[in-house]
């Protein structure tokens, strides 16, 4: 198959996937529509084709008219049999795969045939659960792939890292397609609207037969509204009961659940770091890409930085692979409990240390945590003003650009 030029490299992905190549476990690629799940197939396909010379590739795009006819797991199967060659590796790459009923049947199939190594693609979460999860347990990994991370960012579009760079990730985000357009708000923003609509109306909408399309979109504009506030689909449901309204608690639940399943936002649960557990209410929801959420509110405004630091903290830390949760101290907040490799380290976020009120706050919350896993206070101030007890101040330009 001909690749696309000039692909951008995304080594921290590659790094991941690289010890699967060859194995037979089915690797799952999985993400928002347009954060770049296709063109890392791209760059496995070149990869395979420099480094395998007895390789054969076989690549399906369900989204691409060219496989229209491919309906079926059935219809799945034979194509890729058709393709196959029995003297060599056959590897099988299948982009967006979810709308295929019963796919997961195919990919046992194949599964059993030891020359064949399998990618594929997917932009709804659900995908890895029920039968996916059955027929397939233990024989597949998960890759998630995120909107660009701020130093990628920097280096798709050539910038120079600065305070007005940050404030183009923090406007625009990071959907690799804006390398091909101007970076400025009007032609970003219509961009950024029609992938929105895109996810709206055809993984959310079509996909689970919304009909109350008007709520739908009353909830999306109250999380980008809400980012880093806690809340319950209680409170969301007598919220939008006092916007005249009515929407029942169960019927919140399963429209978040659709927008979480859509990669659009992503939920955090509450833990309880004394008691060492995880609490069923009180969750958190952040935007996989600021650029889209800004877009819901018809743009980002200088009242937003509070909420756009704690999105972009984030995001920046599932990126670099922790487990996020909101955390419980007595009656304190901890704005961030990041997990990984069975190590945890805390964070607060705060807009700006300017008053030894916020500075009491931030630090004495985080003081007040018994144990020596690291601490730090990320704020939008341009420079470190103190450091205290073992708990370090970054600034976020500074945080973003490094693995914490």
């Amino acid at each position: 198959m001909r690749l696309p030029s000039n692909l951008k490299k995304r080594e921290l992905y590659l790094d991941k996937i690289e010890p699967f190549i060859g194995t037979p476990v089915i690797k799952v690629i999985t993400g928002q529509r347009r954060v770049g799940k296709s063109y890392l197939m791209y760059l496995l396909i070149e990869k395979i084709q420099k480094e395998i010379p007895e390789n054969n590739i076989i690549y399906i795009n369900c989204e691409d008219i060219s496989f229209s006819t491919i309906k079926t797991y059935t219809a799945l199967y034979e194509e890729i049999l058709k393709n196959k060659k029995n003297d060599r590796k056959n590897f099988i790459f299948i982009d967006e795969i979810q709308d295929i009923p019963e796919f997961e049947k195919a990919l046992r199939s194949l599964l059993l045939q030891e020359d064949s190594d399998i990618y594929i693609t997917g932009s709804n979460a659900k995908m890895l659960s029920g039968e996916l999860a059955t027929l397939l347990s233990g024989r597949y990994v998960e890759f998630p792939v995120y909107s660009l991370s701020y130093p990628e960012f920097i280096s798709f579009h050539g910038l120079k890292e600065s305070e007005e760079t940050l404030e183009k990730y923090a406007d625009y985000g990071g959907l690799p397609y804006l390398i091909h357009l101007e970076l400025k708000g009007t032609v970003v923003y219509e961009y950024l609207q029609s992938i929105y609509n895109t996810i709206v109306f055809r993984d959310i909408v079509s996909r689970y037969n919304v009909r109350n399309t008007q709520f739908l979109e009353k909830l999306l504009q109250f999380l980008s509204d809400n980012i880093g506030n806690q809340f319950s689909a209680k409170n969301i449901s007598d919220y939008l009961k006092s916007q005249s309204t009515n929407i029942s608690v169960n019927q919140v639940l399963i429209y978040i659940n659709y927008l979480v399943n859509a990669f659009i936002v992503h939920r955090t649960n509450r833990y309880d770091i004394t008691g060492k557990r995880i609490f069923e209410f009180g969750e958190k929801y952040y935007f996989e890409n600021t650029g889209i959420r800004n877009v819901i509110l018809g743009g980002y405004k200088p009242k937003d930085r509070g909420k756009m630091l704690e999105n972009l903290i984030y995001n920046h830390l599932i990126f670099n692979g922790y487990k996020v949760y909101t955390g419980a101290l007595d009656n304190q907040e901890i704005d961030f409990v990041c997990e990984k490799n069975r190590e945890r380290k805390y964070i607060q976020a705060a807009l700006t240390l300017n008053s030894e009120k916020v500075i009491e706050r931030e630090f004495g919350n985080l003081m007040k945590i018994k144990d020596h896993y690291p601490k730090a206070v990320v704020t939008m101030d341009p420079f470190t003003s103190r450091s205290e007890d073992g708990i370090v101040h970054i600034p976020v330009r500074e945080f973003l650009m490094n693995p914490f």
